[in-house]
This record gives C-alpha cells, sequence and structure tokens, in this order.
C-alpha cells in the first residue's frame, strides 16, 4: 500500500500516529475498523458487540469476561469530533424494541467503548491499571474498492470498467452505458451535460450490479453508490471512456481525466490517511449467502472484490521504533455473515466457501507479522434450530419470523408469522460455486428473518442479544489486550 501514497501521506500519517500514541500513554485504546460490503452486517455486529458488553451477554468463548475478569464496559466521547458518532442507541432501540434490522451504514461513523478489566498477569496488575478503550470505526466496504484507485491513471480505470462491463453478469446491465460511450467522441469538447449524462448512466448500471438478484461486488468508485455528502460535486461527476492516444487540453476526455484526479485526491486519499492507516484491527463482513444465490458470476466477482479490500489494509506487526510512526493492523477477522440462515451442519461448509473465496487474496497481499481467521458467525441470531418429519425422513430446519413479503413456496409472510424452513444444503466442495451452470444439489433458500424476540428470565430480566460466534470474534479481536 505504500506505493499508493505520497511522501506528504506518509509524513502526516507519522505525525497522526506519533500524536495518538503520545495519548494512548494518557488513555490507552484500540482502533477497530470494521467494514463489510452492503447487507453484509456492519451496523448489527457494531450493536451486538457493544450490547453483549455493556450488559455482560452470553460469550463463553470470551476469555476475559468468562474467568471474569471485566468489570464494566461504558460508552465514552469519542475522540474524532469531525466524524459522524455511530448511534448505538437508536439501532439497539431498532433491534430490541421494534424488532426490525438497523439501517445500513451510508457514511463512516465512530464509537468509543470503554472496558474496565483486571489483568490475568499478576505483572501486568501492577503496570497497568486494567483500563482500555476501543475506538470502533464503521465504514462502507465499497469506500474501500476505491483504494486501489489510487495507484491506476484514467485511462487505465476506464480500461478496466469497460472490461468488466462485458462480462456475462454484466453485459446486459451496461448496455445503456455502453451504447452511450460509444457515441461520444473523448476528444470532443468539454461538456458539463454530456458528461453528466454519461456520469448517470454509469451510475445507473453500478447501482443495477448491485440489486439482490445479481449481487454484484466489484463496482468502483465506491462513492457513486454512497455519495454520502459529497452528491452532485464535479468530483463524483464523471466516467470512463473509451483509452486512447494523446487528447487535447480542452476536450471532454482532459476534463474526466482532471476529475478523475481530483476524485482520488480529495474523496481517497484524506479517507485512507484518516480512517483505514490508523486501525489496529480489522473484520471484515461478507455475506456469501447472497452471492451463492445470485450464482457463480457473483461467487467469482466476491472474491475480486475481497481480493481488491484485502490489498488495501497494511497488516503486519511493528517493532517499539516503528510503531510510534507507523500503525499496522496485526489482527484481520473475515467473518461469514448470518450464519444463523443455515443449520449449524452447514457452518463448517459455509467457513470453508469464505476461506476458498479469500484465499487468494491472502496469498497475494504480505501479511507477514499478521493474523488472519475466517469463520462463519451471526452477530445477532434471528433463529432458533429444530428438525420436521417428512415421510421417513428428519429434515434439520431453522425456525423464525420470516419478514412482511418475504415467498416461501408460493406463501407470503406477513413479518408476525414464525415459521420453519429447511435452508438445503451447502455444497461439500467450494470450488463448485465457481463453476457456470453450477447449483448445491439442494438449493439454499435464502429468507430474511426479524430480529429474534429477546428471552425473559423468570425474574423478567431480559437476556442480552443472542449470538453464533460473537464470543469467539471478540476473542480474536480483543481478547489479547484484556489478558
Amino acid at each position: 500500500m505504500a506505493s499508493l501514497t505520497t511522501f506528504s501521506d506518509e509524513a502526516r500519517i507519522a505525525l497522526d500516529t506519533l500524536a495518538g500514541r503520545a495519548a494512548g500513554l494518557v488513555s490507552p485504546s484500540l482502533r477497530l475498523g470494521v467494514t463489510g460490503l452492503s447487507r453484509a452486517g456492519k451496523t448489527v455486529f457494531i450493536t451486538a458487540f457493544i450490547h453483549n458488553l455493556i450488559h455482560g451477554g452470553r460469550l463463553p468463548l470470551f476469555e476475559a469476561q468468562k474467568s471474569g475478569r471485566l468489570s464494566r464496559a461504558y460508552l465514552e466521547q469519542q475522540p474524532d469530533d469531525a466524524v459522524p458518532r455511530f448511534q448505538y442507541e437508536d439501532h439497539i432501540a431498532a433491534l430490541v424494541e421494534s424488532r426490525i434490522w438497523p439501517e445500513s451504514t451510508r457514511a463512516i461513523s465512530e464509537l468509543r467503548l470503554t472496558v474496565e478489566f483486571e489483568s490475568a498477569s499478576a505483572w501486568n496488575r501492577l503496570l497497568s491499571r486494567g483500563r482500555l478503550s476501543f475506538d470502533i470505526v464503521d465504514y462502507p466496504g465499497e469506500w474501500l474498492l476505491d483504494l486501489p484507485l489510487l495507484g491506476k491513471s484514467y485511462d487505465e480505470f476506464s480500461a478496466e470498467a469497460l472490461e468488466l462491463a462485458t462480462l456475462p453478469g454484466r453485459a446486459d446491465l451496461s448496455a445503456d452505458w455502453r451504447a452511450l460511450t460509444g457515441e461520444t467522441d473523448p476528444d470532443g469538447a468539454a461538456d458539463e451535460m454530456i458528461a453528466r449524462k454519461l456520469f448517470e448512466a454509469f451510475s445507473a448500471y453500478l447501482k443495477a450490479c448491485k440489486a439482490d438478484h445479481r449481487a454484484l461486488s466489484t463496482l468502483p468508485p465506491g462513492r457513486f453508490l454512497m455519495p454520502g455528502d459529497l452528491e452532485g460535486s464535479p468530483a463524483l461527476t464523471f466516467a470512463p471512456l473509451r483509452p486512447g492516444g494523446k487528447r487535447r487540453a480542452n476536450s471532454l476526455h482532459a476534463m474526466m481525466e482532471r476529475r478523475f484526479e481530483a476524485y482520488k485526491t480529495h474523496v481517497i486519499r484524506p479517507f485512507f490517511r484518516e480512517h483505514i492507516a490508523r486501525l489496529d484491527r480489522q473484520i471484515l463482513l461478507v455475506d456469501a449467502m447472497q452471492a451463492m444465490n445470485a450464482g457463480p458470476e457473483a461467487v467469482a466477482d466476491l472474491e475480486r472484490s475481497l481480493t481488491e479490500i484485502l490489498s488495501c489494509f497494511r497488516p503486519g506487526r511493528g517493532n517499539l521504533l516503528t510503531g510510534l510512526v507507523a500503525r499496522r493492523i496485526d489482527r484481520i477477522l473475515i467473518a461469514a455473515t448470518k450464519a444463523d440462515h443455515i443449520h449449524h451442519e452447514s457452518h463448517d461448509r459455509l467457513q470453508a466457501i469464505v476461506r476458498r473465496l479469500a484465499d487468494r487474496a491472502i496469498a497475494r497481499a504480505d501479511f507477514s507479522g499478521a493474523s488472519v481467521e475466517v469463520q462463519a458467525m451471526a452477530a445477532v441470531r434471528a433463529t432458533r434450530e429444530g428438525t420436521v418429519r417428512q415421510g421417513k425422513e428428519t429434515l434439520p430446519v431453522i425456525i423464525g419470523t420470516p419478514m412482511a413479503g418475504e415467498t416461501i413456496a408460493g406463501d407470503v409472510f406477513d413479518g408476525e408469522t414464525e415459521t420453519a424452513v429447511f435452508p438445503g444444503d451447502l455444497p461439500e466442495k467450494p470450488g463448485l460455486l465457481f463453476q457456470e451452470r453450477s447449483t448445491p444439489e439442494t438449493p439454499i433458500r435464502f429468507v430474511r428473518f426479524r430480529p429474534p424476540k429477546l428471552e425473559r428470565t423468570a425474574e423478567g430480566v431480559t437476556l442480552s442479544l443472542p449470538h453464533i460466534r460473537l464470543d469467539r470474534a471478540l476473542q480474536f479481536l480483543i481478547g489479547d489486550h484484556l489478558a
């Protein structure tokens, strides 16, 4: 990633890191990045993370809580006043009181959770007061897919975009934009209305690729899908053009190229410098279920996205001196979400599928000194398991309340009725998912469920949000800092 930053970027990163380390001497903190592509469950993960720590959730594999060494966990004011706050209170109310899923991540946000604990080491108890803050940084994975653009010219970006647009899963969706591009003379006069039409056609194609039935993932520039406060700005009003030879100074190509470079300078570089380069730990949430439902092309595209995303991090373990001026992400968790949508007998297969998706990225990126783990999880478990008899056969099922409008075998659900669903089995060999015209022997029935109704004890105490392997995720991401 160093080749994608300028000398001034590195200098500012070093100064920011040094200032952060100095502040950490007084108030120790760990910055945890949470990302994933749309609908992977970033907001739900952060909300469940906070809720279970504050309310002492059931986390048997989270050693600090299991051993009774956590005194308390509470929210504090975040250190970055210019970054929007992650609205935990609104999100937990949606999950617990309204039983609806909170709104998806649309921009970057942050929250500080402070934990007071007793170290398991007598020596550490003498040296430290046992207080650590976790600065949780929530950001869209679509924005992360922009970082590779820093190392590309406008013509390289255009050539790659046009090549992707002709792939079988995209060709029909990109037809209007490609036709408009074919009719446009890159060497013609710079015209704001032509630029706007090209941008709108290109953005419409990207949005169509993102729809559920296609579920494609590699869709840069990310701000075209999630513009945030930049919507309508010239830095976002550009599109790829046919690469060619030398262009004249006042041409449409020159204007598009200038805006592409402005996008890199004013959008991508600050995002990397101010957020990604400051992370200590990272969780990448992956909704492989949706890609599997959409078919082999979506699965292959998800693999492409993961390769791009993982290449953007700064992994490794710094020493005492280098750590003063440069942060490195020393632990990365790749989590296959929505494990509650399949029976536990298929969890190992889901984990193997995501491992297969990430293998090429892990092999290509330099992860020396960094620990990478893959697991299947559900930060909030919306279903429970059971069995039903069908003739002489006993089938494993999941039981939950499908969201209003969901259909199973022609039945449309009202959002109030609980039902049992046989989700099918994931393929035993992950490679089958990448083969054209291949489907699992028993198709997966992906149904969206409402959040669960929380259980109450005999004394009337509401229990914490149920989950699948959230405790294992916490142990990997932060457990060593609470030892």
